[in-house]
């Protein structure tokens, strides 16, 4: 497995090796002492999948209190993935990574607990999942403005995204509710 590092510390790309012949391919997307080794320590309690169209824009999203480190990759479609820094005090707060994930190139991207997290659908569609350390806690799930301009993020929009609800009404950083030490 290459280890690839972000301009976040903590947050990194995972390309598993592959191995293929004529029949396709196969790879370990997850092996708890190899994982380990690149840093990845914390139990996984929780698997997601999302399915979203071309267009849709997922985030900026994370969980405070029961902060949740994902283990993310795609394996149909491609999508823009990214963490933000949300550690009050941390020297990257407020900074961001990106990196493209896809089913062609299987990378993955560790995001431990204290980064929000958000991705845009660039392909028809997108299968998306998720390994979490954390249980989804409804009364701790929080957001940050995929626009804020404080961040600046680079999203590699195609015309205007499609949005929730909940996503589209999302706090600046300076107003959201991100905890010191989170």
């Amino acid at each position: 497995m290459n280890i690839v590092q972000t301009s976040l510390p903590g947050v990194i790309v995972l390309e598993p090796k592959q191995f293929r012949d004529d029949r396709g391919f196969f790879l370990e997307t997850f092996h708890a002492s190899r994982y380990a080794e690149a840093g990845i320590k914390l139990p996984f309690v929780q698997d997601n999948w999302s399915h979203s169209i071309k267009g849709t824009l997922r985030g900026l999203h994370f969980q405070q209190p029961k902060g949740q480190g994902k283990l993310v990759h795609v394996v149909a479609g491609k999508v823009f993935d990214v963490a933000v820094d949300i550690r009050k005090g941390s020297p990257t707060f407020g900074k961001w990574a990106g990196v493209e994930l896809s089913a062609e190139n299987k990378r993955q991207l560790w995001l431990p607990p204290g980064f929000a997290h958000g991705f845009y659908v660039m392909s028809e569609y997108a299968d998306f999942l998720y390994k979490c350390t954390e249980v989804y806690a409804p009364e701790c799930d929080r957001g940050i403005a995929w626009n804020d301009p404080a961040i600046g993020i680079q999203w590699p929009l195609q015309g205007e995204p499609l949005l929730s609800p909940k996503d589209a009404k999302a706090p600046l950083l300076k107003d959201a509710a991100v905890l010191p030490g989170l």
